[in-house]
């Protein structure tokens, strides 16, 4: 997840902001000053007054009409810069506006912006991206061909809380999995143990890299080897997530090979870090992800477990350094679905297909965008469950609607989730709480407050495009290192289930050792089934009809807003139902 969906999510960010009504430019050849309207009220905003409040934080005299909805974080919008690869961006914007998706995108901005036309808003965005020496909102509309714009503030917001779902999703949710989830004071205290699981292993670690040639398929696989002279336990097998490669994790094969597993790193070639170069200069972003690697990515997995078998015979050295009669799958973000379609989950494409024809392209999260390329398949349901497999461990997994709830309660291998509240690419609540509470086998949750997408990947990534990115903040590099701690006494605990010290591991697979590792910048939680407590909100967030109930207090400062600045425009009195109305419609 790095050039690439930086650059989709700022051309969204940039749509999204349009949308908001924060969006505003400099008067030098576009935009001069806006007219808000907010059903029968209007007001002029001059661009000169706003430039004045993004640089002072005065509200000048024309703005104090305003005041109840301008803001100290509006201040900091304002002012922010986008770091953007162009050139990307550019051909994505250009590939997008060709799709449908596109073609919606840009119908919803027009609600918002009355009287814009397509060329105009193509116009100013082709401009900005490539006119623009810094690129914050207040220059997006620099070269917007009209010297007026009107903006539907009632429109605007509706389109402005859809952009922001996710995140309002995780603000509500974050405080409500730390308090809930939260070991009880009744319960015995954690019994630290003599020694700490994340820390290395005894033994030193060996790595060979192999390629293997699936000629049926025509997929050249890159392999790396992680292991040691002291073969045990199940052999283990990382997957990558769209846009990296095999050494994504290399820290957690190191240090499992430690204590004596064998881990083998595969490349996915169709969904690898050399696919991103393609992407930006050649495909539209329907194709972005090809339908057919939701098939191929299981498919590389269960080759190289046959290749493996079918090699051993000649290997004489290798001992039991492969185990391919029990084999444990950890994969990362669209390694997530890899190793719970190889534990069973069942692809639901007609479920997916309905999903990605009704959801807006406002609000998608990049994990979205992802999961809706499977929609060109031509299946019905599509089950790679591999016998083998006896563990899948997914850690921020793309799923949301790719295999539904019939589909992840076919899943028959245990399974542990890893899920970080600020993961602005697979957001928390449908792409890992929803599915969570459909698994029917043995399954543990591991929540992170406080950590990101990126957050467990290895350090040596800690410089790549995503961590620079000034659109998605990630945390990674030493500031992970907490996570990353996690996932190696985890997964280690958990791999160690299937050997002779599987008594010795087990505490720490518990509540009270995940919440131990907890620091001041990151809240670590542990449950094998969701509370009652949290069921509530995650139904309340899912189930429209009760949303506005469930979610009254995550609203009131924004409806007190809306109230105070209802009072300071003071309406005709006729007009003041036709306002009420208005009104509830944009918090409904």
């Amino acid at each position: 997840m790095r050039a690439f969906f930086a650059s989709l999510r700022s051309t969204l960010i940039i749509f999204g902001l349009v949308c908001s009504g924060t969006v505003l430019a400099y008067p030098a050849q576009g935009t001069e000053s806006l007219r808000l309207q907010a059903g029968p009220i209007e007001r002029t905003v001059t661009l000169e007054d706003l430039e004045q409040f993004a640089a002072t934080g005065e509200l000048p005299p024309t703005l104090q009409d305003f005041a109840p909805l301008i803001t100290t974080e509006l201040q900091s919008l304002l002012n922010q810069s986008f770091d953007i690869d162009r050139h990307i961006a550019d051909r994505f914007l250009q590939d997008l506006l060709k799709t449908r998706d596109g073609q919606t995108l840009m119908a919803q901005i027009q609600q918002a912006i009355p009287h814009s036309s397509r060329h105009d808003l193509q116009f100013a965005m082709y401009e900005t991206l490539n006119a623009a020496e810094k690129i914050t909102p207040l220059t997006i509309l620099a070269h917007y061909p009209q010297e007026e714009l009107t903006i539907d503030l009632i429109t605007a917001g509706r389109l402005a809380l859809q952009l922001r779902r996710a995140d309002l999703h995780s603000h509500i949710l974050s405080p409500v999995l730390a308090r809930e989830l939260r070991v009880k004071s009744s319960r015995s205290p954690w019994p630290r143990p003599s020694f700490d699981p994340s820390r290395p292993g005894p033994h030193p670690v060996r790595q060979r890299n192999l390629i293997f040639q699936d000629r049926n398929r025509q997929r050249r696989i890159s392999v790396d080897i992680y292991h040691s002279h002291h073969a045990q336990g199940p052999l283990i097998v990382l997957s990558h997530g769209f846009a990296a490669d095999r050494r994504f994790m290399a820290y957690l094969g190191e240090h499992l090979a430690s204590y004596g597993f064998t881990v083998v790193a595969l490349e996915h070639p169709g969904s690898n870090i050399d696919l991103l170069a393609k992407i930006s200069l050649n495909r539209e972003p329907g194709e972005v992800l090809p339908a057919q690697e939701f098939i191929d990515r299981p498919l590389d997995i269960q080759f190289l477990l046959n290749e493996i078998e079918r090699r051993k015979p000649n290997w004489p050295h290798s001992g039991g350094l492969f185990n391919t009669d029990q084999v444990v799958v950890v994969g990362h973000s669209l390694g997530g679905y890899t190793a719970l379609a190889l534990a069973g989950g069942e692809l639901d494409l007609p479920a997916l297909r309905s999903f990605c024809q009704k959801s807006s392209p406002i609000g998608r999260s990049p994990a979205d965008w992802l999961q809706c390329s499977a929609a060109e398949l031509p299946h019905r349901t599509l089950n790679f469950r591999d016998r083998r497999v006896i563990q899948a461990v997914a850690l921020n997994p793309v799923i949301g609607h790719l295999f539904g709830p019939e589909g992840i309660s076919k899943v028959m291998a245990p399974v542990m989730i890893f899920s970080h509240n600020h993961d602005a690419v697979a957001p928390i609540l449908e792409h890992q709480l929803l599915p969570f509470r459909e698994l029917t086998v043995n399954k543990s949750l591991i929540t992170i407050l406080g950590a990101t997408h990126m957050s467990i990947t290895d350090e040596s990534n800690s410089n790549s495009t995503m961590a620079q990115s000034t659109l998605v903040r990630e945390v990674m590099g030493a500031e992970a290192a907490p996570v990353r701690a996690l996932v190696q006494g985890l997964i280690l605990s958990l791999v160690q289930q299937h050997t002779a010290k599987a008594e010795i591991y087990r505490p720490f697979l518990s509540a009270a050792y995940v919440e131990s590792r907890s620091t001041p910048e990151l809240t670590m939680r542990f449950t094998r089934e969701l509370p009652p407590g949290v069921n509530r909100w995650v139904e309340a967030l899912v189930l429209p009809s009760l949303v506005p109930d469930a979610t009254r207090s995550a609203w009131f400062n924004f409806n007190q807003r809306w109230v105070a600045l209802q009072h300071r425009l003071r309406p005709p009195r006729s007009c003041r139902g036709q306002l009420n109305r208005i009104f509830n419609q944009l918090l409904s």
